[in-house]
């Protein structure tokens, strides 16, 4: 009997530790549906479903140049424009980008007539042909021994000079620039049209077909 009073007593603080676990579990669970039931009629209610601690925004920077080209924002490289990465390989050669509004200015600029502006049309022959800006150089650079002989002088009498092509993802006026700064053009006086012929024909520009200096002008349409 006295080991059966032993079993007894000892069992009774086991019981007694299971209860109070019991009850705390009972009071936590009332006091949480408490809780959510007054924050569901409360106005000012927390949602369970909000993140109260977005992620911080990532800042961009953009920045100007003397030369007033908008330097690329240290984006993805997915996400920058064609126009900002043309930027920055053309100033990595010493190289300017230009606008339309600049090249339409040095279009009307007294110096062109006297060839201290000049333009250089870096698209093929065939294109040249069927239409330019009047009075610009033809330069395929990958014919360089067949248009470098009257290019080269106009360029290296020339206060400046506006390289341009098709535009948009076209090159050839990069690759155009680099060349004739490689045959002896300063770059400072380079300037890369962004938009290119596709720009200068959609803002009602004139354009010249046929050779050089033919004087005859595409007519617009209305």
């Amino acid at each position: 009997m006295k080991n059966t009073g032993f079993h007894l007593t000892s069992a009774q603080p086991e019981r007694r530790l299971v209860n109070v676990f019991i009850e705390a579990f009972i009071v936590g669970a009332v006091g949480f549906a408490i809780a959510m039931v007054a924050n569901s009629l409360s106005p000012r209610g927390l949602s369970l479903t909000r993140n109260y601690f977005p992620p911080a925004p990532t800042q961009v920077a953009s920045a100007t140049n003397n030369a007033g080209v908008v330097a690329s924002p240290p984006l993805l490289a997915t996400n920058a424009s064609h126009e900002n990465k043309l930027a920055e390989r053309l100033a990595a050669r010493g190289l300017r980008l230009i606008e339309f509004a600049g090249v339409r200015q040095l279009y009307q600029d007294p110096r062109r007539e006297q060839e201290l502006i000049v333009f250089v049309d870096a698209r093929n022959e065939q294109s040249y042909l069927e239409g330019h800006i009047p009075a610009a150089y033809h330069f395929d650079h990958y014919y360089p021994d067949k248009y470098l002989p009257e290019v080269f002088p106009a360029c290296q009498q020339a206060e400046i000079v506006v390289v341009y092509c098709i535009g948009g993802d076209c090159e050839d006026s990069e690759f155009a620039s680099a060349y004739l700064v490689d045959a002896g053009i300063p770059a400072a006086r380079l300037n890369v049209f962004a938009g290119g012929f596709e720009a200068w024909k959609t803002n009602g520009m004139p354009v010249e077909i046929g050779p050089r200096d033919s004087g005859e002008l595409q007519q617009r349409q209305q």
